[in-house]
């Protein structure tokens, strides 16, 4: 009977717990999802089907297309300015940089847009539509200026006429944009299907941005393959409709995910830059307020706030209501969400130089190629553009190898859930960075000596016997780099800025090789105007590529240490 009295108290006690257990797994299950509503508005919980990586899959793949589209334009843009349109290296390169620049700041109007007006869905609808627009004009055009100069391709210089080249360049602005709304938007809607205060949730949106890099890397790699040897050897015409056919597919994926996706739901909270904004009027309103009438008012009020920062602390002054009383807790949010976002500048400043690197594979990079020996085969050359298709395939090796492999150890030792910081991550690739440049500028040195060596300084568009493989490190190096710090500034500006403002945060990012693109410009015009020997001459066996690239290095390493010093003491948003 004893044994039986046993026997049932623990059958009962099993009972209980499995009670316990099925209850727990239904409030699971009726946890809310934070901050995200569905297609219709509506509340949604952890056991719907709405967000998560089937509808991220959707928003990859439209990814993937505007990259395929985007490069299709920008990949081999200086081959068709300095052969179609006929200008000079000097001012095809200023160009593409200017238009490069202008393309990755517009997203900081986009971001705006969307964040304060129609949201990202609406957004990048509008701007997908835009995208096309431009492509199609860019297409027709290439068709006008194919006709203009029909016996040229892509090799020979050819002068459409003004109107054309206008209108171009019209087209191309257009483009920009288009993907100035498209590309904030898009990838902060990938990244908001993910529930980033869930823990594993949050592991699987930190492994978002590192597949979504790949994927718009293996539509890089696409585009390098296809497009550009298109280009070169087929017709211009097919060469930017294709991207355009690209978008219209991207459109209609996108479209066909809307009821699965997770949709903000932070319509009714006040603004953040009316909250930021108050912050800091208040502040210059008691800026004769000393740090120690504060702390006293403080202590007199006897509250003392959990996590108020000592950096910024002439926000801290925003805290004083006009009676002198200490304003309550959602004050002291509002301050530190102030203090968040004037930490980020010191970080975009010092990544600066990391953006105008960047600029240079896709202008005197691909110009180098052009001038090299390009053979494959006694009949088939590697179109120059296509090498920058080693950046992309080393990307699409390395990232696998980061978030499978380096992450897990990583996390083993340091207990982070990304293994490590972000800043940290940055920072790698701000290293390897500079080190593409020292080697970019040794190699460049050897392709001049072997000219030299081969009485080929003052022959135009001679080939240098020199094999374009000597390339292929510094590309594989600015992969690397891509693959540690454009991934890590993704998500730090997308994690470190007010929920309501990551498409914002996505465009802070996406500015910095905006505005690095613009100085390259500027450094090129700059240095074009001082120089007495042209380190741009059109005929490359004659310029000066080499000291250009050891200029960038030490800008490099300028920007490496300005970082490594603000990185130390950053604070990261709670």
């Amino acid at each position: 009977m004893g044994a039986q009295g046993i026997n049932l108290k623990h059958t009962v006690v099993q009972a209980e717990a499995g009670m316990s257990r099925g209850s727990a797994n239904k409030e699971e299950k009726l946890e809310p999802v934070h901050d995200s509503v569905d297609y219709k508005g509506r509340p949604l919980l952890k056991s719907s089907s709405f967000g998560g990586w089937r509808s991220a899959m959707f928003i990859i793949g439209v990814e993937v297309a505007e990259r395929f589209a985007y490069y299709g334009i920008s990949a081999n843009l200086i081959t068709y300015l300095t052969g179609s349109l006929g200008e000079s290296t000097a001012t095809a390169a200023a160009r593409v940089n200017l238009w490069s620049g202008v393309a990755s700041l517009l997203p900081l109007l986009g971001g705006f847009v969307a964040d304060s007006f129609l949201g990202r869905y609406r957004t990048i609808v509008i701007a997908t539509i835009v995208y096309l627009l431009g492509l199609g004009m860019l297409t027709l055009l290439a068709v006008l200026t194919s006709q203009d100069c029909p016996k040229n391709g892509a090799k020979k210089s050819c002068s459409p006429p003004q109107l054309h080249i206008a209108l171009f360049y019209f087209a191309l602005y257009i483009v920009a944009i288009g993907q100035g709304g498209h590309k904030p938007c898009v990838q902060a809607f990938g990244a908001d299907q993910f529930d980033g205060k869930d823990p594993e949730e949050s592991k699987a949106k930190n492994s978002f941005f590192n597949w979504w890099y790949f994927s718009l890397s293996m539509g890089v790699v696409v585009t390098l393959l296809v497009l550009v040897y298109i280009q070169d050897n087929l017709s211009w015409a097919l060469g930017f409709g294709i991207p355009c056919i690209a978008m219209v597919v991207a459109l209609v994926i996108f479209l066909l995910g809307t009821k699965t996706y997770r949709y903000s739901a932070n319509a009714k909270k006040k603004h953040p830059f009316v909250r930021i904004g108050r912050v800091f009027i208040a502040a210059i309103k008691n800026w004769r307020i000393t740090p120690q009438a504060i702390e006293f008012q403080q202590e007199g009020s006897g509250s003392s706030p959990p996590h108020i920062s000592k950096q910024f602390k002439f926000l801290n002054k925003a805290l004083i209501k006009p009676a002198g009383v200490v304003e309550d807790g959602k004050a002291f949010a509002e301050v530190e969400e102030a203090k968040a976002i004037l930490r980020l500048i010191p970080i975009w400043v010092s990544c600066l130089g990391y953006g105008i690197v960047f600029a240079q594979a896709s202008t005197f990079f691909t110009k180098q190629g052009v001038t090299m020996d390009r053979r494959l085969s006694s009949s088939v050359n590697i179109p120059p553009a296509t090498l920058q298709i080693f950046i992309s395939v080393s990307i699409v090796l390395l990232i696998p190898v980061y978030d499978r492999v380096f992450v897990p150890i990583a996390r083993s030792v340091t207990k982070k859930p990304s293994g490590i910081t972000m800043l940290q991550r940055i920072g790698i690739g701000m290293v390897l960075s500079a080190m593409a440049m020292v080697i970019a500028a040794l190699i460049e040195t050897k392709r001049l000596n072997t000219a030299q060596e081969h009485d080929l300084v003052n022959v135009k568009k001679a080939t240098v016997p020199m094999s374009v493989w000597w390339l292929v490190p510094q590309y594989i190096l600015f992969g690397a780099a891509d693959v540690f710090t454009i991934v890590g500034l993704q998500e730090f500006f997308y994690d470190q800025v007010p929920a309501e403002l990551r498409s914002m945060g996505l465009s802070f990012y996406l500015s910095i090789f905006g505005v690095g693109s613009l100085l390259s410009s500027l450094l090129v015009s700059v240095i074009e105007k001082a120089s007495k020997d042209s380190w741009f001459d059109n005929n490359l066996n004659q310029a000066h590529l080499d000291r250009f690239y050891w200029l960038l290095a030490g800008l490099s390493g300028a920007g490496f240490a300005f970082f490594l010093y603000f990185a130390k003491s950053y604070i990261y948003k709670r």
